[in-house]
C-alpha cells in the first residue's frame, strides 16, 4: 500500500499571494406585498442565486391591513395572516415592513403627477415608496431594486411612460428591475453588468393574470391571495368621496390618521359644515368606533339591538344632538317603533332622549356622504 498521500489543493491566490475571495453574491429589495406578482418576482431572482430582501410598505390606507384590525376573535387565519410576511415564509426571504405614514398624506394632498379615478395618487406613491426603497437598498448595499409591475396590468402607474417617471422621480434610475415584464422594457444596469441574465426574466404585458398564477403554482407556491385589482382605499370610489368631503369641511393641514381610520367603516351624515355623524353598520364596526368616542359625542340604545354612533369634528347643538338620536334610532330593531330611547355621552355628560326614529329621506339621503 502506497504512503503517498494527495496534499489538499490550495486556495486560489492573487498575484501577490492573498487569497482570492468568492464574487460577491448579487443582492436585490424587492417590494413585497404578498401578492402574485411581487411573490413571482422574488422567486425569479432566488432561481438566479440573487440575494432577496423584501421590503412591505404600510401607507395606512391598505385595505387588507383594516381587515385585520377589525376581524373579529376567532376569525379565519388567512384573515389575520400579513400577506407579505406569509409570502417571506414561503420563499424563505426576510421580509421589512416599513410604516410610511409619518409624511404620507403630503403625497396625497399634493401629488405632483394627479391622481387616478378617484383619489388615488398612484404614480407619486410609487415612487414615494421607491424612494424608501432605494435608502434601504443603499443601508444594506444591495445592488438594484425590483418590483413585480406589470406593463399595462394598471391604468395610470404601469404604463410605459409613467413607470419612466417613477424610475426618475425616485432617484432609481438603472437600478429599477421589473423581473416579469423586463423583456418589453429598456436593459437596467444590473442585466448590462450580467449580475441578473436577462434571459430569464419575463417579458409579460397587460391585465391578465393567468400566465403568473401558471408559473408560480409550478414552483411549488399555492397559498396565495387571489388577484383582487390593489388593496388601496382610495382607489374606492365610496372611501373617496368621504375624503374629499372631510378635505373640504377639515382643510389638507387639519387632518390626521383618526380621520383617515374614520372615513374606512361607517355610515357617514354631513349635518353641517362642521360637524358629521358615524354610525355602525355591524359589531366590527361599533368596536372600531368605540377607539375613537374620546373627546366625541356617543349614541346608543340602551334597549333594542343597533349600532354605536360618534359625532365628529365638532360637538353638537342641543337639536343636532336630538337629531343624531333619530337618525341612529333608525338604524337599531326598533327603527319600525313609535319611540326609541337612546343614551347620549360626551365630555362631561351623559343623558338620554327618547325619540321618534328618523325616516325622512328627502332630508338624510343629501345629508349621506
Amino acid at each position: 500500500m502506497s504512503d503517498d498521500v494527495t496534499p489538499a489543493p490550495k486556495p486560489s491566490s492573487l498575484p501577490n499571494g492573498s487569497p482570492a475571495q468568492a464574487p460577491k453574491r448579487p443582492k436585490a429589495i424587492v417590494l413585497m406585498s404578498g401578492g402574485l406578482d411581487s411573490t413571482l418576482a422574488a422567486k425569479l431572482l432566488q432561481e438566479q442565486g440573487i440575494e432577496v430582501l423584501g421590503v412591505n410598505f404600510s401607507t395606512g390606507f391598505c385595505t387588507t391591513d383594516h381587515k385585520r384590525a377589525t376581524a373579529k376573535p376567532g376569525a379565519d387565519p388567512k384573515k389575520l395572516r400579513h400577506e407579505g410576511l406569509r409570502a417571506g415564509a414561503d420563499l424563505g426571504v426576510p421580509v421589512e415592513i416599513v410604516d410610511l405614514r409619518e409624511d404620507y398624506l403630503d403625497v396625497v394632498f399634493n401629488p405632483k403627477h394627479g391622481y387616478g379615478a378617484h383619489m388615488n395618487p398612484c404614480v407619486d406613491c410609487r415612487a414615494h415608496m421607491l424612494k424608501k426603497a432605494k435608502a434601504i437598498m443603499e443601508r444594506e448595499g444591495a445592488d438594484f431594486v425590483a418590483t413585480g409591475e406589470v406593463l399595462g396590468q394598471r391604468p395610470m402607474s404601469q404604463r410605459k411612460d409613467t413607470m419612466r417617471i417613477v424610475e426618475k422621480d425616485s432617484g432609481l434610475e438603472g437600478r429599477l428591475l421589473r423581473p416579469l415584464s423586463a423583456k418589453r422594457l429598456k436593459p437596467t444596469v444590473p442585466e448590462q453588468e450580467g449580475l441578473v441574465d436577462r434571459e430569464k426574466l419575463l417579458g409579460l404585458q397587460g391585465r391578465g393574470r393567468r400566465k403568473q398564477m401558471d408559473l408560480i403554482e409550478a414552483r411549488g407556491i399555492t397559498d396565495y391571495p387571489l388577484p383582487a385589482g390593489g388593496c388601496c382605499f382610495l382607489t374606492d370610489e365610496a372611501y373617496a368621496r368621504k375624503f374629499r368631503d372631510k378635505m373640504a369641511h377639515r382643510g389638507q393641514g387639519r387632518m390626521d390618521w383618526d380621520d383617515v381610520a374614520l372615513l374606512k367603516i361607517g355610515r357617514h351624515f354631513r349635518l353641517s359644515p362642521s360637524l358629521k355623524l358615524v354610525v355602525g353598520r355591524n359589531e366590527e364596526e361599533n368596536a372600531f368606533l368605540e377607539r375613537f368616542a374620546e373627546g366625541r359625542v356617543r349614541f346608543e340604545s340602551p334597549d333594542v339591538n343597533g349600532p354605536v354612533g360618534l359625532t365628529d369634528e365638532s360637538l353638537p347643538s342641543p337639536d343636532e344632538e336630538r337629531f343624531c338620536a333619530a337618525v341612529l334610532a333608525r338604524y337599531t330593531d326598533g327603527k319600525h317603533a313609535e319611540r326609541v330611547s337612546v343614551h347620549v355621552s360626551g365630555p362631561g355628560f351623559e343623558r338620554t332622549h327618547e325619540v321618534t326614529p328618523f325616516w325622512d329621506e328627502a332630508v338624510l339621503g343629501p345629508m349621506r356622504v
